[in-house]
């Protein structure tokens, strides 16, 4: 009983941070219990558990649980084995006393599993010995590592549950344990979660983009699947799948870059390669996807292919309408048919923006050359040394009558490419033909008439299909078949230039000429008068529009030099010569039975008469002979009746002279009847510019 009372008078002083006493023993183990105390107190608390260690190595086995011990078997206990399992008392009571501050305090979740309360001791050890009900005892485990504590913490693994021991009759012999127990296991924190790999993250980041595409966020989509082919570069799947986002996004040529890499890296795909087919349509690349098409087994339905195929139509359509020469209408019309099976927002194709270009070329009109310039401008802009796109700017030029220029075009385009087939036949085109325009302009200055209207004719002949310079061609013959006296062929080369080029107003302007000096007075006011409709800002239109009513006029009076059969420009000589000879044939005496012949001979005296004196000649000339002085002024606001124009006035009277300054004018220094006249003009104060 002393004994007994030393030891509960010794717990007590034992320094230890826990106020609690352990979990109170079986009544069968009371006595072993008061067996323990009294070494107790000749062991430091704070005692190393190496020095349990050689108690340890002899292995002991699990005592099976019983209805107890009997008091022999508990009073027979060697004093080895009860020095062994002092310490374990001590430790059971620190234990007991520390649960009871976790009791007190916050919970550390890192706290050793032996410092936890009671009652998760019990809920915890049944929890594990459920897990490993068919594993082996986890005490021995316990116990072996206990006695050798690791000198550094073992790196972190998964766990799934960690096993409490309990000093238990059920778990094990007491005896075994020598020292204050097992030594707690470096504090774990959880363990972390597993770093995904490569691909796991790429698939990741794939699932996020297939997401994004289904809700129409093709831009997020297209981020999310490039950081996937970040990882997995060579990953058909995601490059596939990035181009379906770059289609959506109208991104087609990004869509085609990625999609040809999925084909080169899976070939046999037929996803893939209708995929790349239908991009290639997209961008209106017939031939290219028809035959992609060709690779997909199964074939794919005549659906798929239709657009390609009709795209592909159109544009064989407008190819042959450009080669065979058919109008440039047609061409547009198959380009534009084309176009509308394009993707929306996607790039027109160079090659189908040349064609337009090419096809406005051959229409040749002022509009169409425009347009072509435009294209050819367009094209560059993206890339200023494009060969194409200058051959077509130069040709455009070229037409237009810029040969300067188109030259210069052409010789860029050569200075890029010396291969340039198209480049080396329009420059030599364009340099021929000005050597054999500027020799027909010199000969024609010196008045070789001939050799101009050869040289031109030669010309013509160069490029037919140049409708501008043609034009202009035409034009300079038809002046040189007015010299040749040959109006009507200058009417019909006019006509022609004007078919070529109907804005050209220098080509009317010959025609209307030639029109009058063929005697076509009434055809040559109505085409001075046309174009005066076409150019109303032109002020020197409505005097040839006069001088033309005038000649007009003249025409419809007898026509004294052709009764006499002499030219305008005859001598006196010669037309007294005439006279003489027409008056003999025509004398009515020698023509009794011919009752025209005295009128004949009349028309013959008075032509003669008329010509033969230069004043009356003058003023037969000049058509002074057809106004009426009273006509002259019309409506008292100083304008001319008639329309008669006052340098057709001047050249009338008196040989051309002017009113007034002794230039000669209407006898006595006026107008008939010696009406005086007003200073520097006519009454009423009206003055020539």
């Amino acid at each position: 009983m002393k004994g007994l009372f030393n030891s509960k008078k010794s717990t007590k002083k034992q320094p230890s941070g826990d106020e609690s006493d352990p979990p109170p023993p079986s009544p069968q183990h009371a006595h072993h219990h008061h067996h323990q105390s009294r070494p107790s107190q000749s062991q430091s608390p704070s005692q190393p558990q190496s020095q349990a260690a050689p108690s340890r190595s002899e292995p002991v086995s699990p005592v099976k649980p019983s209805g107890g011990p009997s008091k022999k078997s508990s009073g027979s206990a060697s004093p080895g084995r009860a020095q062994r399992e002092q310490p374990k008392s001590r430790s059971s009571r620190a234990f007991g006393r520390h649960s009871t501050d976790a009791r007190r305090g916050k919970l550390d979740l890192n706290t050793h599993p032996l410092n936890l309360p009671p009652d998760e001791y019990k809920r915890l050890s049944a929890l594990n010995a459920m897990s490993n009900r068919n594993s082996f005892d986890k005490m021995d485990v316990d116990k072996e590592n206990a006695a050798q504590p690791p000198s550094s913490p073992p790196p972190p693994q998964p766990q799934n549950s960690f096993s409490v021991p309990i000093n238990s009759p059920t778990n094990g012999d007491k005896s075994a344990v020598n020292g204050e127990g097992p030594a707690p296991p470096p504090h774990r924190s959880n363990p972390s979660s597993p770093i995904p790999s490569e691909a796991e993250q790429a698939e990741n980041y794939k699932s996020l983009g297939n997401k994004s595409f289904k809700d129409r966020q093709y831009k997020k989509a297209i981020k999310e699947y490039s950081q996937a082919i970040e990882l997995m570069p060579d990953s058909p799947t995601y490059l596939s799948n990035r181009a379906a986002a770059y289609m959506s996004d109208s991104q087609y040529d990004a869509a085609l870059e990625d999609c040809s890499r999925a084909v080169d890296l899976d070939p046999q795909n037929s996803k893939f390669l209708l995929r790349l087919a239908r991009i290639y349509t997209n961008l209106g690349r017939p031939e290219e996807a028809m035959t992609t098409f060709g690779r997909i087994r199964p074939a794919p339905s005549a659906k798929d292919m239709a657009a390609a195929r009709e795209m592909q139509h159109h544009m064989k359509a407008a190819q042959d309408a450009l080669n065979n020469g058919t109008s440039g209408s047609m061409v547009l019309h198959a380009i534009d048919q084309a176009e509308k099976l394009l993707a929306p927002g996607a790039t027109r194709p160079r090659k189908w923006q040349l064609m337009r270009g090419n096809a406005h070329l051959k229409m040749g009109v002022v509009n169409s050359l425009g347009e072509a310039q435009n294209i050819a401008m367009s094209l560059l802009r993206q890339n200023s040394q494009d060969p194409e796109a200058l051959v077509l700017r130069g040709r455009a030029l070229y037409a237009q009558g810029d040969n300067d220029k188109a030259i210069q075009h052409f010789r860029k385009a050569l200075g890029g490419d010396p291969d340039f087939k198209d480049a080396v036949k329009w420059l030599r085109t364009v340099q021929k033909l000005d050597r054999m325009k500027e020799e027909g302009n010199a000969d024609y200055k010196a008045g070789r008439w001939q050799a101009a209207f050869d040289k031109y004719t030669s010309a013509l002949e160069v490029d037919p299909m140049n409708r501008g310079t043609n034009s202009k061609l035409l034009q300079n013959r038809a002046l040189c078949r007015l010299k040749l006296k040959d109006c009507d062929g200058a009417v019909a080369d006019c006509e022609r230039a004007v078919s070529l080029d109907p804005s050209y107003m220098k080509a009317r302007k010959t025609k209307a000429n030639a029109l009058g000096q063929g005697e076509k007075w009434e055809d040559a006011v109505r085409e001075w008068k046309k174009i005066q409709e076409l150019d109303p800002e032109d002020r020197t239109i409505p005097r040839e529009i006069r001088k033309a009513e005038l000649e007009l006029k003249k025409s419809q009076r007898k026509d004294y030099y052709k009764i006499l059969g002499v030219a305008k420009d005859a001598d006196e000589a010669t037309i007294k010569k005439a006279y003489r000879k027409l008056a003999i044939i025509h004398h009515p005496d020698k023509n009794r039975d011919d009752e025209g012949a005295a009128e004949r001979f009349k028309d013959i005296g008075e032509a003669y008469e008329t010509l033969s004196d230069p004043q009356k000649r003058a003023r037969y000339d000049s058509g002074e002979d057809l106004i009426d002085p009273q006509d002259m002024f019309g409506g008292g606001g100083g304008g001319m009746a008639g329309g008669i124009d006052p340098e057709i006035l001047f050249s009338m009277m008196n040989g051309g002279g002017a009113f007034g300054g002794g230039g000669g004018g209407f006898p006595g220094g006026g107008f008939p009847g010696g009406r005086p006249r007003a200073p520097q003009g006519f009454p009423g104060g009206f003055h020539f510019g």
